[in-house]
């Protein structure tokens, strides 16, 4: 189940659905806990569905419409400007040989 079939559903097909999955996902856990789920990842399936089907009605909530076919917003990328860097000193040499170089 896709979230753009979700929302072309009316609110009561959605509640139905609902329903139906809450169902599935009860007998699930039923057939689990007695050892007869063969296929353990249909539980999570279940479960993504039912967040979907959630989704799709918390936006109806919000009045949220989907964005379909509108670009995407630009994302500034700011650089530094090439004289505001600054470049960095040479460390000193440490250990034995800047100790090596020191005596040459």
């Amino acid at each position: 189940m896709k979230v753009d079939e979700l929302r072309v559903l009316e609110a009561d097909e959605l509640g139905v659905r609902m329903k139906t999955a809450r169902r599935e996902l009860y007998e699930l856990r039923f057939k689990h806990a007695v050892g007869q789920l063969e296929n353990s990842s249909q539980i999570a399936k279940v479960r993504h569905d039912i967040a979907r089907i959630m989704t799709v009605l918390r936006e109806r909530d919000f009045g949220i419409a989907p964005s379909e076919g509108l670009p995407e917003p630009a994302v500034a990328v700011i650089e530094p400007e090439p004289e505001a860097v600054e470049e960095e000193a040479p460390k000193p040499k440490r250990g034995r040989r800047a100790k090596k170089e020191e005596s040459e």
